[in-house]
């Protein structure tokens, strides 16, 4: 056995298109994916932890990160701004652990461009049509008719980006789709870059072979 690298995982997608349950039954089948904790400068909501839930950093903080290279990426969003912070995640990838991120596209891009590009995995879900997008936003019963239609003008932005990605899921069926991505991810972490250790064995063998010829 080679020791491995961990993976880097984007899961994007329009709202509604089940990016959250997906994302919930990855770390259900294997509990060692932990979620990135994003930094931001809003303040803490009632029963937020600093360091569980966010990093919770003042605006000069935040900035200096960004300016310092210290975020894999970032946004500024309603006022404030979000971000994830590098040195967790790459500490976490040198362990082989694998990090799942919940991002849409600008950060997905942004990740595919840093540092940990060759270790990052993109996956984008899309609804089966736009009719069923609106279908699961509304049996959710979590928004009002008017946050419904804003998520549905926002949708095709998101949609729009789908060729980004390395793998691209239509979530027709929750359980074949969860197939596949628990395919995806098991098939890339085997592999060349994710397996360090490989060339340490290739040379073993070579040594073998010289000292049987």
């Amino acid at each position: 056995m080679t020791e491995r690298r961990g993976l880097l995982i984007i899961l994007s997608s329009p709202s509604g298109a089940g990016k959250s349950t997906l994302s919930r039954r990855l770390r259900d089948w294997d509990p060692s994916i932990s979620f990135s904790v994003s930094a931001t400068t809003r303040p803490p909501r009632a029963g937020e932890v600093d360091g569980q839930d966010y990093h919770f950093l003042s605006e000069a903080e935040f900035k200096r990160q960004v300016d310092d290279g210290e975020m894999l990426e970032h946004a500024q969003v309603f006022g404030n701004f979000y971000g994830s912070p590098k040195a967790s995640v790459e500490a976490a990838i040198n362990e082989g652990r694998d990090v799942l991120f919940d991002i849409d596209w600008q950060g997905a891009q942004q990740v595919q461009t840093s540092t940990l590009s060759a270790h990052t995995l993109s996956i984008f879900i899309l609804p089966p049509s736009i009719a069923e997008l609106r279908r699961r936003l509304e049996k959710r019963g979590q928004d009002s008719a008017e946050v419904i239609a804003r998520r549905m003008l926002k949708s095709w932005d998101e949609i729009s980006h789908w060729a980004e990605y390395d793998y691209v899921l239509i979530n027709d069926d929750l359980e074949d789709t969860f197939a596949r991505l628990t395919t995806i991810v098991s098939a890339t972490r085997l592999k060349r870059v994710q397996q360090p250790g490989l060339n340490a064995h290739v040379q073993r063998l070579q040594r073998e072979f010289e000292e049987q010829t």
